[in-house]
């Protein structure tokens, strides 16, 4: 990570300075975002509107907003921005998004969960 991209997203940690993701996805979307900021898709006031918009979006649909799915709103934030940019359709996504519900259920528990496990891959 860049020192900007530090800068206006530093990672969270913990009291020991270690980083607090509750689940690896969760850091996988901080990385993912912090890439494609750092490539100049999306400035930093885009991400913040987009990641507002998902949080008041699930909010208004009865979202717990107990921070337990803050995650889930980053991840919807940026695959809002790709489709707005138009690297990704909401074809592409959905594809994805079933590629790797299809290999969740195919890796053994435990093990790191790689779209190569999916069976229709």
């Amino acid at each position: 990570m860049t020192r900007v991209a530090a800068e206006v997203a530093p990672i969270p940690r913990d009291e020991d300075g270690k980083p607090v993701f509750r689940e690896p996805w969760e850091a996988q979307a901080f990385a993912m975002t912090l890439a494609l900021y750092e490539q100049g898709l999306f400035t930093w006031a885009e991400w913040a509107a987009a990641l507002s918009a998902a949080i008041k979006q699930a909010q208004a649909s009865g979202d717990c907003d107990d921070g337990s799915t803050y995650y889930q709103h980053w991840l919807a934030a940026i695959e809002q921005l790709v489709q707005d940019k138009g690297i990704a359709s909401e074809e592409t996504l959905a594809s994805r998004r079933d590629a790797w519900d299809r290999a969740a259920h195919a890796t053994p528990h435990g093990q790191p969960i790689l779209l190569a496990n999916d069976p229709l891959g």
